[in-house]
C-alpha cells in the first residue's frame, strides 16, 4: 500500500491585488440626503395635506360631539376676557388717530364710519386670529405633542382609531366657531371704545358719528369679517394640530413646536389678510360709489 501524495495549495496569481470597491452602503447616505432647500416646501405640504384631510373628515361618523364641546369651551374660557380687553384699546387708538386725521382734512363728519369700518374690517379679525393662535393654538399643540412623544397617538392608530378625526377635527371645528363668535365681540366692544373716545375727548357728536357709520358702512363688510375670522381660526387650529403631531427633540421638541405654530400662524394670518381684503375691495363696491 502506498500512501497517497499531499496535495499542495494553488498559489496566488503573480501580480497587484485588484483594489477593493468601496461598499455602496457607505456612499447611500451622501446620495438620499434631502436638500435643506426642499424642507420648506416639505412642510408647506404636509400642511394642506392635514388641512384637507380634516376637511374630509368633518363629513365622517362618528362625530366627537363631548370633545368638540370640552375643546370649545375650553378656547372660549381663554380668550373672550382678553379679546374684550383688547379690544377696547384697538377701538381707541384707531378713533383718535382716524380722528386726527379727519380733523386736518376737515371731515370731522366721517370719523365714525371710517374708524367703525377699519375696527370691523381689519382689526377685528387680526385680534380674533392673534388671540386664538397665541392662546388656544398654543395649547393645542403643546396638547398634541405630549401625546406624540407619549406614543398615544401611535397606540390609537394601531387600535384602528384616526386621531385627525378624534383629535384634530373637534379643535380645529372649535377654533373656527369661537374665532366667529369672538369676531362679533370684538367688534362691538371695538366699537363702542371708539365712540366713547371720539365722543368724549375729541369733542365729537353721537350724531355725526352714528350718522356717518351708516352713510358708509354696508352688511357685506360684517359678512367679510366673518368670513376673514372663519378662515383665521382654520389656520389657527391646522398649523398648531400639524406642529403638535410632528414634533422633534422630545420634550424640548414640543416647546419648539408650539413657538413655531405662533409664528407660522402670524405669517399665514398677515398674508391671507392682504388678500382676502384685495379680492374684496375688488369685488364689493364701496358705498355710494
Amino acid at each position: 500500500m502506498t500512501a497517497p501524495m499531499p496535495v499542495r495549495p494553488p498559489e496566488p496569481p503573480e501580480g497587484p491585488a485588484p483594489a477593493a470597491r468601496p461598499p455602496v452602503e457607505s456612499q447611500a447616505p451622501e446620495q438620499r440626503r434631502p436638500s435643506r432647500l426642499l424642507a420648506p416646501l416639505r412642510e408647506t405640504g404636509k400642511l394642506f395635506a392635514l388641512g384637507i384631510a380634516v376637511a374630509r373628515a368633518i363629513f365622517r361618523r362618528p362625530f366627537q360631539l363631548r370633545e368638540f364641546i370640552e375643546q370649545f369651551w375650553f378656547v372660549a374660557s381663554v380668550t373672550i376676557l382678553p379679546a374684550a380687553l383688547v379690544s377696547i384699546p384697538f377701538g381707541a387708538v384707531i378713533a383718535l388717530q382716524v380722528g386726527s386725521l379727519t380733523q386736518q382734512l376737515g371731515a370731522q363728519s366721517f370719523t365714525g364710519g371710517a374708524s367703525v369700518l377699519a375696527v370691523i374690517q381689519q382689526a377685528s379679525p387680526i385680534i380674533v386670529a392673534l388671540l386664538i393662535s397665541g392662546a388656544a393654538g398654543s395649547a393645542i399643540c403643546a396638547d398634541l405633542g405630549s401625546r406624540k412623544i407619549r406614543e398615544e397617538l401611535d397606540a390609537m392608530e394601531v387600535m384602528g382609531v384616526s386621531p385627525i378625526q378624534r383629535l384634530v377635527v373637534p379643535r380645529v371645528l372649535a377654533t373656527m366657531l369661537v374665532a366667529v363668535l369672538l369676531n362679533g365681540l370684538i367688534s362691538v366692544v371695538g366699537t363702542l371704545g371708539g365712540y366713547f373716545f371720539n365722543v368724549i375727548m375729541q369733542d365729537g357728536t353721537p350724531g355725526a358719528y352714528l350718522a356717518s357709520f351708516s352713510a358708509l358702512a354696508q352688511l357685506p363688510d360684517l359678512y367679510v369679517s366673518e368670513l376673514k375670522a372663519l378662515i383665521f381660526g382654520f389656520i389657527a387650529g391646522i398649523v398648531a394640530a400639524h406642529r403638535g403631531l410632528n414634533p422633534r427633540g422630545g420634550p424640548k421638541g414640543v416647546g419648539d413646536a408650539v413657538n413655531q405654530s405662533v409664528v407660522i400662524t402670524f405669517m399665514l394670518l398677515f398674508f391671507v389678510n392682504m388678500v382676502l381684503t384685495a379680492i374684496y375691495l375688488q369685488i364689493v363696491p364701496a358705498k355710494g360709489g
